[in-house]
């Protein structure tokens, strides 16, 4: 099909080595779509100025940190995962009217899928911020027994998720600082920018305790293999990055624009080019 051009874009800050652009692009050729995806930086007191002056005009577009939880208050509506995680990832025009959608969900839990990796028992979620809020709800919803670890300066932050998430699924989540996670995790779900690119040389967590575990998700995946990962690697735990998540979610998108759906050949095939064109930047 071929459509008159759509324009859609990611708005966040800072977005400079964003792929998203170049996943957009490899998902509406496969489908004929011309569309066109841009990067619209906004710092978080330019947000509501950038929203109605730009990001109101287009088709659709993306959200990424910090906006995540600050585009919430100028939509007219949220979809109801986006509502139960209090953080949206995509919104989507009907009629005028803006609807904040979250797809990280849909991206983590069919990227587990493809990676062998379940989610159940004792899950251990580091950091409490948009996606991690999403790890968290999904972790609970599964039934899983969560515990969230960060740092002593998100401790307030924390406790309110885990309130949050007992009023809306009914579940018990701890909360503990990261130098208090210890014990055997069956899965460990990173969602903290600690060991991203270019500070490669850290990890949220410490050796011991990935060793430990039955699986690790990092939710990075620049490098394709952070230090939390390559101690999964070398302890024989399975492991996962964030490529595939960010492939599936914007298919998810995607989705959400144009009605389309993608095949497991294509999304294995834009997750592969994407690593190719990460590889090379």
């Amino acid at each position: 099909m071929n459509e008159t051009s759509k324009k859609f874009a990611l708005t966040g800050m800072p977005l400079s080595h964003s792929l998203s652009p170049f996943i957009h692009e490899r998902l509406t050729e496969t489908v004929g779509i011309t569309a066109s995806y841009s990067l619209i930086e906004a710092a978080p007191d330019a947000l509501e100025s950038v929203f109605k002056s730009t990001l109101f005009s287009l088709d659709g577009f993306n959200v990424t940190i910090p906006h995540k939880l600050g585009i919430i208050p100028l939509l007219d509506s949220l979809s109801d995962r986006a509502e139960l995680y209090g953080s949206v990832n995509t919104v989507v025009f009907e009629n005028g009217r803006a609807v904040g959608h979250n797809t990280d969900c849909t991206g983590f839990l069919r990227s587990l899928e493809l990676g062998g990796i379940e989610l159940f028992g004792d899950v251990l979620v580091t950091g409490c911020g948009g996606v991690s809020r999403m790890f968290a709800f999904e972790s609970a919803l599964k039934g899983a027994a969560v515990t969230l670890a960060v740092r002593e300066s998100g401790t307030e932050k924390a406790k309110a998720l885990a309130d949050e998430i007992k009023l809306k699924t009914g579940r018990d989540v701890k909360t503990v600082l990261l130098g208090e996670a210890v014990g055997a995790y069956n899965l460990i779900i990173n969602g903290t920018p600690v060991g991203m690119h270019p500070r490669v040389n850290a990890s949220v967590l410490p050796e011991s305790v990935v060793k430990e575990a039955g699986a690790v998700f990092d939710a990075i995946y620049n490098p394709a293999e952070t230090l939390l990962l390559k101690y999964a690697k070398e302890n024989g735990i399975k492991y996962m990055n964030g490529l595939y998540m960010l492939v599936l979610q914007a298919a998810e998108a995607e989705t959400l624009w144009n009605g389309v759906s993608f095949g497991a050949d294509i999304l294995r095939r834009v997750k592969d080019l994407t690593e190719k064109e990460l590889n090379t930047r």
